[in-house]
């Protein structure tokens, strides 16, 4: 696309004036205006259409291992370029690099990695690191190598954070390993987001690590505590504590329909992110893969280890949007909170990202009312048309 791109016809989604029926002004990899009804495009914009469409922020998806054959451990170049060079087809804009439970040296080299990517025009964006373990519980280790799992330690952590060039944003801990809470204190006070996942907590200890700094728990009921009559577990602390938002991989798989009911209808779209925890079979053909090492087997909905147990996912993020979207009292607007305002924010990347306003990344999708992409734009340039159009 030219440098100047104007969209015009689309109901837009806009952060400080609801919906709105007009177009949109792109210079560059920002919006640079919103109009009401429609003006006359510049000398040179390339004009593109939304007639019957919405214009929706671009989704974020801060839990991603892989998709298309890369992944994020392969740590080069050319896996981070795969995987954001597929994820636009899905209407992921941006995302976070995740790691998973590994030997230190694997990990530093991921994270070396992601320090040295230069994200590129016209394809998702990384914003950084998750890294997800190793500082997890063993008894929850789901599809986390077993041998590599470590306990808190903030001087490994430090080393990391400095080899990745301070790009973790996300870190997924068990908290009921850090019982001082000095390790989440750390981490909070140097601006990560803390996430209880692979975890045994109960709700005490959940309760008890947000005044450290405990902010997230990852993708809610796997890998950690159900609800129970006498201990409502971590998944019940995300009911009932507000403090804490909490991650959802929403395949109808990892969590039932209606399970995910359940939890929109009490938790709310105010405090879910939508994420995909996808691995590198994500895109490609049912078949024998690999995560962190271990064999995974996909078939076409899921990929498990050799005991059955579910290894990341194959979904796409616009897939668990729609799947969200079908719920009842789900809305465009409540889908958008999940899939982009919600993730921004806890990411500290609002400024830039996960609304539609003047002045922000040009990260937008064009879709129908079934959220069917027409058109995915990463940072002004098209990244994606869809095939049916």
């Amino acid at each position: 696309m030219e440098n100047t791109v104007y969209i015009k016809n689309a109901a837009i989604f806009t952060e400080e004036d609801g919906v709105i029926h007009g177009s949109v002004l792109i210079e560059g990899t920002k919006i640079k205006a919103l109009y009401r009804g429609e003006q006359t495009p510049p000398d040179g914009a390339a004009v593109i259409d939304g007639e019957g469409l919405n214009l929706i922020p671009g989704f974020i998806d801060g839990h991603i291992h892989g998709a298309a054959g890369a992944d994020v451990m392969d740590a080069t170049e050319e896996a981070l370029d795969t995987m954001a060079e597929a994820l636009p087809a899905e209407g992921t804009t941006s995302f976070l690099a995740t790691t998973i439970t590994q030997a230190p040296e694997n990990i530093t080299r991921a994270l070396e990695n992601v320090a040295d990517y230069a994200s590129k025009r016209g394809m998702a964006e990384v914003m950084g690191a998750h890294l997800e373990g190793p500082f997890i519980e063993a008894s929850k280790k789901g599809a986390q190598p077993l041998e590599h799992i470590m306990e808190p330690d903030i001087e490994q952590f430090k080393k990391w954070q400095q080899l990745s060039g301070n790009s973790i944003r996300t870190i997924t801990m068990a908290p009921e390993h850090d019982e001082t809470g000095e390790f989440i204190q750390y981490l909070h006070a140097s601006g990560v987001n803390v996430s209880a996942g692979h975890t045994d907590a109960g709700f005490e200890a959940i309760k008890k690590a947000i005044p450290h700094g405990l902010r997230q728990l990852t993708h809610l009921c796997n890998a950690m505590n159900g609800i129970h009559h006498r201990d409502i577990g971590a998944v019940g602390a995300a009911f009932q504590l507000e403090d804490i938002r909490a991650e959802l991989i929403a395949d109808g798989i990892h969590v039932s329909p209606e399970m995910l009911q359940l939890i929109f209808s009490n938790v709310g779209s105010e405090r879910l992110i939508l994420i995909t925890d996808a691995m590198r079979a994500k895109c490609l053909q049912a078949g024998d893969y690999e995560l962190g090492g271990q064999p995974v087997t996909v078939t076409d909905d899921r990929a498990v280890l050799e005991d059955n147990t579910l290894a990341g996912s194959i979904l796409k993020m616009v897939d668990g949007a729609r799947q969200m979207l079908r719920l009842k009292h789900a809305s465009l607007q409540s889908v958008m909170q999940m899939t982009s305002e919600n993730p921004a924010k806890q990411l500290g990347i609002f400024d830039r990202k996960g609304s539609i306003k003047v002045g922000k990344d040009a990260d937008l999708l064009l879709v129908d009312d079934q959220l069917n992409l027409k058109y995915t734009i990463c940072r002004g340039a098209l990244a994606y048309q869809g095939e049916m159009y």
